[in-house]
């Protein structure tokens, strides 16, 4: 018997340093080749992911970059991330090269997670699904088609901060700024403005946005698994909804340009095919998604900027005072308002660049290519960083220095502040953002003062920078 019992322990050991070995190999095989880029690529499996992530949740999502520029003197160098072999792409030649080659070289690239919380997009799959959702929406997201939102953004600000600021002596700035940012989004997309029913959706979204890009385990209780009944969820609700749309467009309740949803339903491909409801559903909940989270941080981390620097506060305050009283009572906000307000889309714009919300995004390579002399096999996925051109030295003097004057005139050099990302890929909702940006800038300082209730907040990226706490503040609100 203890024969057999060792037999058994010799195989198990065997049967496992056999699996190592195989993903061992693996792992070293995904890096052999001529000329690439110098770099490690860690752990089998795991890979550098862990340092990838554990800088951004110490609040320095730039260290894993600039460490390995500095280590293996390149702009660009090998790594492993999410189980894939990558190769980092950093600084303003990398991101014109990337930006410039869309679909020629290199193709937009997520993790399995994403199609897997989005069902009815894996009959295609999500580059597919993308290129559908470049076509439909330039109509809806170009500044001439958005400039009959900006009333009811001030609507809708108008309401949130009467209802979540106004009274108040404290509040906690994050999840009041994804309230505004989802009721704006909300009701521009499906125009769905009933305070009751956005916050239905609400709380699902938020466990839906940080399960999202998360290790795929769908087991009870992970991240993942959360991430997907939440989506379940939504999209049922965004079923009903669609229903009742097509309901009242077929009896003039609803108007064919009211909003994208009227749209999508409306617009047949090429062959005549119009969208499903379903695959509708899931393309508004990728709307929603990307039309307030990242609006979400920017506001947020406005707050806490304006917080720290009283002279640029008062900056805004008098651009946006200037505004308010050339406005009759209950006049709302219009084109010509927004394009009074430079110096403070200066302030937002130089925000963007030290907090970046979109870190940095993934390619994929089409082909076998050489840049830099390096060779970049097919398939390896490839990450630019927004970090990497922003907090730059070489780009922008003083990188960590505050300085909303980097923005006048032409601005900072090509392909060096891309918080909206470049090229075909550029986020299609930029114009959007910078809207809604404005909007909850106007009132808010138009309203208060206000001073951090935690001085030295840490700030945490994961996968977008937000404040630990959620930056709480205390209002003092401006004497009428």
């Amino acid at each position: 018997m203890e024969h057999f019992y060792l037999s058994l322990l010799l195989l198990f050991v065997s049967l496992v340093s056999l699996s190592f070995f195989v993903l061992f190999y693996k792992h070293r095989s995904q890096f052999t080749g001529l000329n690439l880029p110098p770099g490690k690529t860690g752990y089998p499996v795991i890979g550098e992911s862990l340092e990838f992530l554990s800088t951004g949740w110490k609040g320095h999502p730039e260290k894993f970059i600039f460490d390995r520029m500095t280590k293996f003197s390149s702009e660009v160098f090998k790594t492993s991330l999410l189980g894939q072999p990558a190769a980092v792409f950093a600084g303003a030649a990398c991101n014109k090269f990337l930006f410039s080659n869309e679909n020629k070289l290199v193709i937009s690239w997520w993790p399995d997670s994403v199609n897997k919380v989005f069902p009815s997009s894996t009959q295609t799959s999500s580059k597919e699904e993308a290129k559908k959702m470049r076509k439909l929406l330039p109509s809806f997201l170009k500044p001439e088609a958005l400039q009959r939102y900006i009333g009811i953004m001030d609507t809708i600000a108008a309401r949130h901060f009467a209802d979540g600021w106004e009274n108040k002596k404290e509040v906690v700035v994050f999840p009041l700024a994804k309230s505004y940012t989802f009721w704006v989004a909300s009701r521009v997309f499906m125009s769905v403005e009933d305070p009751e029913h956005i916050a239905k959706f609400s709380e699902p979204f938020q466990v839906l946005a940080s399960g999202l890009i998360s290790i795929p385990i769908d087991l009870p209780g992970t991240p993942f698994n959360r991430a997907i009944k939440a989506s379940d969820f939504i999209r049922k609700e965004l079923h009903k909804i669609i229903k009742q749309r097509k309901v009242d467009l077929a009896e003039g309740k609803a108007t064919p340009t009211q909003d994208i949803l009227s749209h999508m339903l409306l617009t047949c491909d090429e062959n005549g095919q119009y969208m499903g409801e379903l695959d509708i559903a899931d393309k508004i909940l990728g709307l929603l998604i990307g039309g307030h989270d990242t609006a979400s941080a920017a506001c947020t981390f406005i707050v806490k900027y304006l917080s720290e620097l009283p002279d640029i506060y008062e900056g805004v305050y008098k651009e946006q005072m200037e505004i308010a009283k050339s406005k009759a009572p209950g006049e709302l906000l219009n084109w010509d308002d927004i394009q009074k307000m430079k110096y403070s889309w200066n302030v937002a714009c130089e925000v963007l660049r030290l907090a970046p919300p979109l870190q940095g995004a993934f390619r994929e390579a089409l082909t076998d290519f050489v840049f830099n002399g390096f060779s970049i096999p097919k398939g390896w996925k490839l990450y630019w960083s927004a970090n990497s051109t922003h907090k730059s030295a070489e780009y922008f003097p003083e990188p960590q220095k505050f300085d909303p004057t980097r923005f006048e005139g032409n601005g900072p050099a090509p392909y060096t502040f891309v918080p909206f990302g470049g090229g075909p890929r550029m986020c299609p909702g930029k114009e959007y953002a910078r809207l809604e940006i404005l909007v909850f800038m106007h009132h808010v300082v138009k309203r208060f003062k206000w001073e951090k209730m935690i001085p030295d907040e840490k700030i945490v990226v994961d996968p977008m920078p937000m404040p630990a706490k959620g930056l709480p503040v205390r209002l003092f609100p401006h004497k009428a």
